[in-house]
């Protein structure tokens, strides 16, 4: 599958009322991608995936699934059923996890006749600091040794790329491959607050360290106006 490089808008609303309400903004945005996350997929079901389908949006399901490898892969062989572009699971589960993963979404896709989507791995999350990992995971490892073990880990057990700061694009590339997907939270324009992300970055800094997509919340989403943010970020990214 083609992969474009795109603005994923996180949809973090608590309802679909809010949700189509925020989108009838961008009714003449062609080429939308958006993500659910769990707030709004624990609430709304597979039943939000389909209203963003029949309006022509791409659909990042990012639920981060973590449990026993036969559970995910039964968790992924149902959401592969629903013709969404991309799904996360935590690196951290394991090699084996990762596998079953990747073999659910395929019969799942493969039952439903749609395109699989990319499987994507939660490296270390862009809230945790170094700090964090050390005294409250208790990994040694540096922020960059890890990132860098989960991408390879990540990549040999079958997903299609990783999530992570873009600020570790460049070593992830160099660990794995120019193919491999990273995909980048924790960005913001330059006069935005970050909020509670510990590693963030400009539109413009993601596309130099090579990021092959970001999404981007509060500062589209919580902006006077989304449509102009969305507009904004979007000519910094293809710059």
């Amino acid at each position: 599958m083609k992969f474009m490089r795109p603005i994923i808008i996180a949809l973090d609303f608590e309802d679909r009322q809010q949700v189509f309400s925020f989108l009838d903004q961008f009714e003449h945005q062609e080429q939308l991608f958006v993500k659910v996350g769990m707030e709004l997929f624990y609430f709304e079901g597979p039943k939000i995936l389909a209203e963003l389908r029949k309006r022509g949006i791409q659909v990042f399901l990012d639920l981060k699934l973590y449990d026993i490898p036969n559970t995910v892969e039964q968790a992924m062989y149902q959401l592969g059923q629903q013709e969404v572009s991309m799904v996360t699971v935590h690196a951290a589960g394991g090699a084996e996890m990762i596998r079953r993963a990747k073999k659910g979404l395929l019969r799942g896709s493969q039952k439903a006749g749609v395109k699989p989507a990319h499987l994507l791995a939660i490296t270390q999350l862009t809230s945790t600091s170094e700090e964090q990992m050390r005294s409250e995971q208790l990994v040694n490892a540096s922020l960059t040794e890890s990132v860098r073990h989960y991408a390879q880990l990540a990549q040999s057990s079958g997903a299609d790329g990783v999530i992570a700061s873009a600020l570790e694009d460049p070593m992830i590339h160099r660990s794995t491959s120019d193919d491999f997907l990273c995909i980048n939270p924790g960005i913001r324009l330059a006069t935005d607050s970050v909020d509670d992300q510990k590693r963030v970055v400009t539109p413009a800094q993601a596309a130099k360290l090579g990021s092959n997509g970001l999404v981007v919340g509060r500062s589209i989403t919580k902006a006077a106006d989304p449509v102009a943010a969305y507009q904004k970020i979007l000519t910094e990214w293809e710059l």
